[in-house]
């Protein structure tokens, strides 16, 4: 009996790899709804190839032309954030969540309420609203199987043995652009060489959130809320190639790992079935041709993005959410030129001491989530506006 599935996040580049995923093992899925954010004819290009029910678009103003689009193909449509929500609310037996960013927060939480399986692979459900998110994820019966490289392999990893009996859990980064570079030479580095990541192929923010290691807290913040794990068992090791993706250190000594070329489809597959593994036709793993796997300590000084992550997760609270909004905000700025690479972290640090002298409560719901995201957001925006020669 046919699966049936609805993808948020259909025309990004986990959504295209779900795609593939799909069309390889049609007999396999029913694609309930697919949805994407602006632009119509991709979606309904994706859903006229996947016989989808159901095409959502976030922006309201492309619905005319979604609806034009799927003309004649008895596809239903509908645009803007209700049509969002009715899409991730349809029964299905998965929901692949991989909406970015934390538009992408509420339409996931939304997908709870089927209680079927959430092939996570949206940060900021968990970065921002970790607790409440879990929580309601079993309140729901909701299943959690996370579809990023490294949480999918310290998933499988983690099947070796008990919780209590994990010493450390760590997850790996291939460095990013810079992993080589002096100090210096980082920090007058423009944001092209930022996004030229050195193995996958991601959006520009994420890029950069590689680049600065960023990306590496907020998994690590991801991992805390996944796997009921603290701040004193998990770590990071930069690998540059990319063939561990995460690794078990258990209380005996041992050591599982989760190892596969750097390819997106292996752990999609394996979270949208799981425990039925689905035959993939990829390249193998050859580990004598590779020949060397090579791992270091990650460089906190040159990467201080990363020390303000860990820092986040061991302070809990709210500041893991405001650490999220800053972080989106300055890369944003330097996206656009405004300031330097360094200044993403000086921005982040101060807008988290901001708010932890106040010491705000971690977010109870997801809208509470939304309104400490908003407010973080506002203050980094003040803060750029105000900010000194040392920024740009």
């Amino acid at each position: 009996m046919a699966h049936s599935i609805t993808i948020l996040g259909a025309t990004g580049s986990i959504g295209r790899s779900t795609e593939d995923v799909i069309l390889a093992h049609r007999e396999e899925f029913r694609v309930e709804a697919v949805v994407g954010g602006r632009d119509a004819l991709a979606l309904a290009n994706v859903a006229r190839r996947l016989g989808a029910s159901f095409a959502a678009l976030a922006d309201e103003g492309g619905g005319g032309a979604l609806k034009e689009a799927l003309s004649g193909t008895g596809i239903q449509s509908g645009a803007g954030l209700p049509a969002v929500l009715e899409a991730a609310e349809r029964q299905a037996d998965v929901v692949l969540a991989a909406i970015s960013g934390t538009a992408g927060l509420r339409p996931t939480h939304a997908a709870l309420k089927s209680g079927g399986r959430i092939a996570l692979a949206n940060k900021e459900s968990l970065v921002c609203a970790g607790a409440a998110f879990m929580a309601d994820a079993r309140r729901c019966g909701a299943e959690i199987m996370p579809v990023d490289s490294e949480h999918n392999a310290l998933n499988q990893a983690l099947a070796a043995g008990r919780n209590g009996d994990v010493e450390k859990a760590v997850i790996t980064a291939t460095g990013g652009p810079f992993r080589t570079w002096p100090r210096e030479r980082i920090a007058a580095a423009s944001a092209k060489e930022a996004s030229a990541h050195p193995v996958w192929s991601m959006g520009s923010k994420i890029n950069i959130d590689s680049a600065t290691l960023m990306n590496k807290g907020l998994e690590l913040i991801e991992a805390h809320h996944l796997f009921d794990l603290g701040p004193e068992r998990l770590d990071v090791l930069v690998h540059p190639e990319a063939i561990v993706h995460g690794l078990v250190q258990w209380r005996d000594g041992a050591v599982t790992a989760g190892l596969a070329l750097p390819d997106m489809k292996v752990p999609i597959a394996n979270a949208l079935r799981h425990r039925e593994r689905l035959p993939m036709d990829l390249p193998r793993l050859d580990l004598a041709a590779i020949g060397r796997l090579s791992f270091e300590r990650p460089d906190e000084a040159r990467f201080p993005c990363l020390s303000l992550a860990k820092a986040a997760l061991q302070a809990g609270g709210a500041i893991p959410t405001i650490l999220n909004a800053a972080n989106e905000i300055a890369v944003g700025a330097y996206m656009a030129g405004q300031i330097g690479f360094y200044a993403i972290s000086e921005v982040v640090e101060r807008v988290c001491s901001t708010f932890s002298r106040g010491g705000l409560d971690a977010p109870s719901s997801v809208s509470d989530a939304l309104a400490i995201d908003e407010e973080a957001r506002a203050a980094a925006r003040q803060l750029l506006a105000s900010a000194d020669s040392t920024l740009r």
